[in-house]
């Protein structure tokens, strides 16, 4: 069991050093950025309401939000926009951001955990891919919620200019609303053209 009960792990189990755990939101978005968060955690942090950001209600996020940011010995949160999506594809536009986040971390660190089971070398730093990493390490499952809370704020601040997609509720997800409202309206700026292909096609 986890140093918190609730079955996740600490990223001691992969270094007794500091870790820089990363997870990413969007990545099957139509529409919106891909954002990706680093954190890095102190040994000691022990907060039963981190978990995986999917498993927690939007309240219990924002505040696991607002603890992570102040516990935190450091985190970054980039956000990679739709251009760049279409541009270099989803999974590279991840890369990106996750090293762009790595490269704005203002304290050293010597091992990287990642959600996930690809990961593009940063620098000569070790790093650990973990399938489902949200629901296993306590880290990786800050950064998740890091990401998660930044992404929906962004989303509800675009939907205010473009309420017709419902992106305050569907975030930039395949919704049958948005959809639906592709189909009528066409697409905006803030759309992934490389992922709409066969919507618009059809």
């Amino acid at each position: 069991m986890g140093i918190n009960g609730n079955m996740l792990k600490s990223d001691l189990e992969i270094s007794k050093g500091l870790v820089a755990s990363l997870d990413e939101v969007g990545r099957g978005c139509l529409a919106g950025p891909v954002v990706t968060a680093a954190v890095i955690l102190p040994k000691d942090f022990d907060y039963p309401i981190v978990k995986d950001s999917k498993k927690l209600s939007e309240k219990k996020r924002k505040e696991a939000f607002e603890l992570i940011k102040e516990k935190a010995l450091g985190y970054t949160i980039s956000f990679i926009d739709p251009k760049t999506v279409d541009r270099v594809n989803i999974l590279q536009a991840t890369m990106l951001g996750m090293h762009e986040c790595l490269d704005c971390l203002k304290i050293d660190f010597n091992h990287i955990l990642v959600d996930g089971n690809y990961f593009n070398k940063y620098k000569e730093i070790p790093h650990t891919c973990v399938i489902k990493g949200d629901d296993t390490y306590y880290s990786i499952a800050a950064a998740s919620i890091l990401a998660k809370v930044s992404r929906d704020e962004y989303m509800k601040e675009l939907h205010k200019e473009f309420p017709n997609y419902q992106w305050e509720g569907n975030k930039g997800y395949g919704s049958t609303g948005h959809i639906e409202t592709i189909k009528k309206i066409g697409i905006t700026e803030h759309h992934r053209k490389s992922f709409l292909k066969n919507i618009l096609q059809s």
